[in-house]
């Protein structure tokens, strides 16, 4: 006959497994509150990155593999990654990196009504990174490139990409940098890190607390004259954690016309620069390729209309900088600094 254990018995067993558990939990925080703040930083898609986590090791490589996964799926700079062999013709096979970006920036376009646009491309090219000569952008150029752009050129269809037109061609810049973050922030949570903060770009995602145990604390740079951002010229100062942040905008080039500043953004519905008064556009949202798309397309839209985004989307939250009808900078903005 098979004895039973006893009620005692079994309730030191129990007190036992607690006990050990208790204490392999207070080992594990007392080893992450010790262990340093480390700092990796480098190069991918043609800007740096910088890295602060806590972790008792370097995980600089992990970080790097991952940024180089992307590189080879999402590069339009790459000529043997997934999208770049796309919009060579060569292939209409994507990966499951290049699909699930596909589908958000999608899903952005339908949400903004087109104002985020993967297909404006060509007219970028077209008219070059100043616009200092924008009457040599012939409007039969512009109509010609207007049959090959808009979200609706293209088609995912189970593991394939298809486009209308061969022409088309797919940029992912304004939101593949914002994507990586999240990658890289998945990528060290996976390793145990609870506090971080990664940067890419200018677009940021962070968790936690910094090394003196509080919130991060976030600059946005004031859009300023000049081709670079002045660091010491900040507007505002924000305090984060446990979300994404991503900036889009003129702190490094717009231009003036009649006395105002106008930003140097190209509206995929007419397809030329467009004609508003907003020079930043700052978007703090669950996830940075979110964050990133999101602050491109309100660089489209302006202000009022971006504000109406906002106010109906309660996950996101944006710090805009615009010009007012006298030319002096202003803020919206339903974020605390």
């Amino acid at each position: 006959m098979l004895s039973s254990i006893s009620p005692l018995k079994k309730h030191i067993g129990q007190l036992i497994f607690l006990l050990l558990l208790i204490v392999g939990t207070m080992l594990i925080l007392r080893e992450q509150h010790e262990a340093p703040y480390l700092q990796d930083e480098g190069q991918i898609f043609g800007t740096y990155y910088h890295i602060t986590y806590q972790h008792a090791g370097d995980l600089q490589p992990s970080v790097d593999s991952v940024l180089h996964q992307v590189d080879r799926s999402l590069s339009a700079f790459n000529p043997n990654s997934t999208l770049s062999l796309i919009n060579q013709n060569k292939s209409t096979h994507t990966d499951p990196m290049l699909r699930h970006v596909i589908q958000l920036a999608l899903q952005v376009s339908q949400a903004t009504q087109g104002a985020f646009d993967i297909t404006v491309a060509p007219l970028v090219n077209a008219w070059g990174f100043g616009f200092d000569h924008t009457s040599d952008v012939a409007p039969s150029t512009l109509d010609s490139l207007m049959h090959f752009v808009g979200y609706r050129q293209i088609l995912l269809r189970g593991n394939r990409l298809l486009k209308i037109h061969r022409e088309t061609q797919i940029d992912l810049s304004a939101i593949a940098k914002g994507y990586a973050c999240d990658l890289v922030a998945d990528t060290l949570q996976r390793q145990g890190v609870t506090n971080y903060l990664v940067e890419i770009g200018g677009e940021v995602r962070m968790h936690g607390v910094n090394s003196e145990g509080k919130p991060w604390h976030i600059g946005i740079s004031k859009p300023t004259d000049g081709s670079q951002p002045d660091p010491s010229q900040i507007a505002a100062m924000l305090t984060l954690t446990n979300t994404s942040m991503a900036t889009s905008g003129n702190y490094r080039n717009f231009y003036i016309k009649n006395g105002r500043k106008y930003a140097h953004t190209i509206d995929p519905h007419t397809g030329r620069p467009v004609q508003h008064s907003l020079l930043s556009a700052t978007v703090v949202a669950p996830t940075c390729a979110e964050a990133d798309a999101y602050a491109t397309a309100f660089m489209v839209m302006g202000v009022q209309r971006a504000q109406a985004i906002v106010r109906h989307t309660p996950r996101l939250h944006a710090y805009l900088i615009y010009t007012d009808s006298l030319g002096h900078d202003r803020v919206w903005q339903n974020i605390t600094p």
